[in-house]
């Protein structure tokens, strides 16, 4: 289990941490083609889930690989719990709000994938706090 635990914590942090420096290196005008729920964000808000969210992937990673401070790293997986319970918010806001349904269907995939994200990191911060702790 272990090592699933590493295979899930490499992969949270590949993705997140590319999400995270898309977020914070792209314009938000050039983020809503692909994140359409950017405009209704400020900027600084998503920026601000940006650096979130490439801190947790460092969290996820740095710390058990160091033994240092390696609490850390469920803590992190615990953080991204709470960036997709936000995401699945912000999509279910956005297939209650479109009357697209074109739009509709991506901000249903966006839920799913943020579902999917979250338990993943749940599982790792279950994993990591409890009997695979370092």
């Amino acid at each position: 289990m272990n090592m699933v635990l590493w295979i899930i914590q490499i992969l949270l942090a590949a993705i997140f941490g590319g999400i995270g420096v898309v977020k914070l290196t792209q314009p938000k005008e050039k983020l809503h083609e692909t994140m359409g729920w950017t405009k209704a964000a400020t900027p600084i808000q998503v920026k601000a889930i940006g650096a979130l969210e490439l801190l947790a992937a460092i969290g996820l990673v740095l710390p058990a690989l160091t033994s240092i401070a390696t609490v850390l790293t469920p803590l992190a997986a615990l953080g991204l719990v709470i960036i997709m319970i936000g995401g699945i918010v912000v999509h279910l806001h956005g297939v209650r709000t479109e009357t697209e349904a074109q739009r509709r269907k991506v901000e249903i995939q966006g839920i799913v994938t943020c579902l999917v994200l979250l338990v993943l990191a749940a599982l790792v911060a279950w994993g990591r706090f409890g009997p695979y702790s370092f």
